[in-house]
């Protein structure tokens, strides 16, 4: 059982940074292939950022390319989803969310169905 423990958000005026982080415990982190998701009242779930057990394959929502970067850290059992050039459409509750059995395929990084585990959230609000 994997447990995640998301930290870093807060309020940010637009066109500024923010970086949240997501920590791991309970399973080798190197193993483990994580994601940031967002909520925004009123609205689904929705993909923003994934990366690969390796490392190697990241994958972005359209919405956030070129703005957003997702990167990890397995010596500090830690992925991170730096955030630039924020808009108030970015406002929302931000999870990290695990995927236990990953296929490998960029596409099945996107898929909210195939994560196994969830963080508590952290808000993030964009004021304009």
């Amino acid at each position: 059982q994997v447990q995640l423990v998301e930290s870093g958000g807060g309020l940010v005026q637009a066109g500024g940074s923010l970086r949240l982080s997501c920590e791991a415990s309970g399973r080798a982190f190197s193993s483990l292939t994580l994601a940031w998701f967002r909520q925004a009242p009123g609205k689904e779930r929705e993909f923003v950022a994934g990366v690969g057990w390796s490392g190697a394959l990241t994958d972005y929502a359209d919405s956030v390319k070129g703005r957003f970067t997702i990167t990890r850290d397995n010596a500090k059992k830690t992925v991170y989803l730096q955030m630039n050039t924020l808009k108030p459409d970015d406002t929302a509750v931000y999870y990290c969310a695990v995927q236990l059995n990953w296929s490998g395929r960029g596409r099945d990084l996107q898929k909210i169905g195939l994560y196994d585990a969830w963080g508590q959230g952290t808000q993030v609000t964009v004021s304009s």
